[in-house]
């Protein structure tokens, strides 16, 4: 058994939730609401220990979201909190608590649209939902902006999101806030059941015909061509991103092998390489197109080849790259397989892709 005692000296009336590897990183799960004892006082037991597979117990406290996370006394993110040996009574104590204000200016939040609900995906015979972020200021400028198409849409931006948010929309705003992410996002829902077949590139035995190649032609030959049409892009290569967390970074990968000429920045969280070793020597020729930059994360606690993979990919793509350090690979040794992780990598990866 296991009591976590909260002692907050900031408190206020939103209420707060544990979270960590024990639910997958997910905010606001009402599993794991804290009592709340009394102004500034929140408590709860785990009677039982979710398996974590030899793993340590890993946690954080927020007040609903990653918005409103806890903060170190410095006013940052603090690292995740961490047992060897989940047991007894511990009492932690919160200085500050992340909100609104104290993160961006709401002013710089961006505008979200729905393109569609069911947005006619032609080479799959299939429909999807696909949404676009558009600067906070597009509405009262001329301006054009750079695209960067990301996969997984469904926990990009949405709190409630059932594996936790990327909280992409907040990241955008923070980076406007200082002048910098001055580009339109391209969130493009997953499919769901279908999910590994479409982001998978060839055909295999454990999950059959790959739907790879066509969902990429989709992206290339039917999202962007609207997008241009409908939107003040900068429609060319050099302004063109996309990319994507574990099966969404590998297909990214795989559509910048089919189509060089039309994306030339890579933003690959975590990429699923183990599902398709050829992809190591298969996509380096869009590496040699000017101006390349590709953006590599990978954590030291997401399993088993995680961190070798990445290293092996970024090294083959230096190797033939004409310029070897617009390939970018960031390795945390306690990162996690989740999007909260990979939420916290989006904003550095955009500054360094779109300057």
């Amino acid at each position: 058994m296991l009591t976590l005692e909260l002692i907050t000296t900031n408190d206020d009336a939103r209420p707060v939730f544990l979270t960590g590897n024990f639910n997958h990183w997910a905010v606001r799960d009402e599993r794991y609401r804290m009592t709340r004892i009394e102004e500034g006082h929140y408590r709860y037991t785990f009677y039982e220990i979710p398996d974590l597979g030899g793993e340590p117990f890993e946690y954080k406290y927020t007040k609903g979201g990653w918005e409103s996370e806890e903060l170190s006394d410095d006013g940052r993110p603090r690292m995740n909190r961490r047992l060897e040996v989940p047991k007894g009574r511990v009492v932690d104590t919160v200085p500050r608590w992340k909100c609104h204000a104290d993160w961006y200016d709401s002013k710089y939040y961006p505008d979200i649209q729905v393109i569609s609900k069911r947005f006619n995906l032609p080479q799959l015979r299939r429909r999807r939902r696909i949404s676009v972020l558009l600067p906070w200021d597009y509405a009262t400028s001329t301006k054009r902006y750079p695209v960067l198409y990301l996969q997984d849409g469904q926990n990009l931006f949405e709190d409630h999101a059932p594996f936790g948010t990327w909280a992409v929309d907040r990241h955008l705003a923070a980076l406007a806030q200082r002048g910098k992410g001055d580009l339109i996002v391209v969130a493009i829902d997953h499919g769901g059941r279908e999910r590994i077949r479409e982001f998978m590139p060839y055909d295999t035995s454990k999950w059959g015909e790959g739907l790879g190649r066509d969902y990429a032609r989709f992206l290339a030959e039917t999202l962007k061509p609207y997008i241009d049409a409908n939107f003040r892009t900068l429609s060319d290569r050099l302004h063109t991103g996309i990319g994507g967390s574990s099966m969404g970074g590998l297909i990214s990968l795989y559509a910048g092998l089919l189509f060089p000429h039309i994306y030339s920045k890579f933003l690959i969280f975590s990429p699923s390489l183990w599902a398709a070793p050829s992809i190591y020597t298969e996509s380096l020729h869009f590496i040699t197109q000017p101006n390349t930059r590709l953006y590599l994360f990978a954590g030291g606690k997401e399993g088993a080849g995680m961190v070798a993979n990445a290293k092996r990919l970024a090294h083959t793509l230096q190797a033939n790259s004409p310029k070897p350090d617009n390939v970018r690979l960031e390795i945390d040794p306690h990162g996690q397989h989740n999007e909260a992780r990979w939420g916290i990598e989006f904003p550095k990866a955009v500054e360094w892709l779109y300057g």
